[in-house]
């Protein structure tokens, strides 16, 4: 026996595992009994809603920050809290989702804070572009994502209009033409994508800036210097086609192509820079 003590498994075998085999099987039979079970599961619940419904560990609040007003309003009918209710019972993953859901959303940080407050934490996408497209108007921030919809361009008379078949995916380049404009500005409508290539900048008094689909911003600049320098776009014209760097082209209204070449006014031309 006492070479046996001598042994470290047996040692070990004695004072754990002997130990442990007899509280599993005394536990086992003693959990063996249905009302046994039921008893110490009752128990158990009974304890952990005890210690859930503490007051430390209840959301009386919602907190938000870094939202807009109407946006605030709109995560908290979202949330649909039930307060005070206990932060064990709330699914903080399922929240976070319903709050990044709004398109207005860029991130959300959510975090229970002491004192029962639900901190709502809101990076809020920032308008940049209105969004002319088949289901409406709407709002892009400068990335192209979408903030919001609207009902009417007046709305949001500040910030530029686009429109045309992928404009929503090009607005990184539609920004720098805008900031390119530059003397133009007062003037600018907007600028109508086509072929998700290429840009036409829309002027009021029906004027266009037909640009390529390389160098855009480029060809802008030029369109200006040429206008700064010969006032051609206070001429009598409908376009002024860029698409050809080599080749820009006056495209000129029916009056003035008339007058231009004694013609009747019916047609139309143009006048090669």
């Amino acid at each position: 026996m006492q070479r046996l003590w001598l042994t470290p498994l047996f040692r070990v075998l004695v004072r754990v595992g002997l130990p442990a085999f007899l509280i599993a099987f005394f536990g086992g039979v003693w959990l063996a009994d249905a009302d046994r079970r039921a008893s110490f599961a009752g128990m158990f619940t009974d304890m952990r809603d005890a210690i859930q419904s503490r007051p430390e560990f209840m959301v009386r609040l919602v907190a938000i920050e870094g939202a807009s007003p109407v946006l605030a309003e709109s995560i908290r009918r979202a949330l649909a809290l039930d307060l005070p209710k206990s932060s064990f019972d709330i699914d903080m993953a399922a929240a976070h989702a319903q709050v990044t859901a709004f398109d207005a959303v860029k991130a959300a940080d959510l975090r229970i804070q002491p004192g029962g407050v639900l901190q709502v934490n809101v990076t809020e996408r920032l308008p940049a572009v209105v969004w002319r497209s088949a289901e409406g108007l709407w709002l892009l921030d400068a990335e192209g994502h979408r903030v919001a919809a609207i009902t009417a361009r007046a709305l949001r008379a500040d910030l530029p209009l686009i429109t045309g078949e992928g404009a929503d995916r090009a607005v990184p380049e539609a920004l720098a033409l805008v900031a390119a404009a530059g003397p133009l500005l007062p003037r600018l409508r907007g600028l109508v994508r086509f072929g998700e290539r290429r840009w036409d900048v829309v002027l009021d008094r029906d004027q266009r800036l037909l640009l390529p689909a390389a160098n855009p911003v480029r060809a802008l600049e030029r369109a200006i210097a040429l206008d700064q320098a010969q006032g051609l776009l206070a001429r009598d014209l409908v376009a002024i086609d860029l698409r050809h760097a080599q080749r820009p082209t006056l495209r000129l209204t029916p009056r003035a192509a008339a007058e231009l070449r004694g013609a009747p006014m019916e047609e139309t031309g143009k006048a090669r820079l």
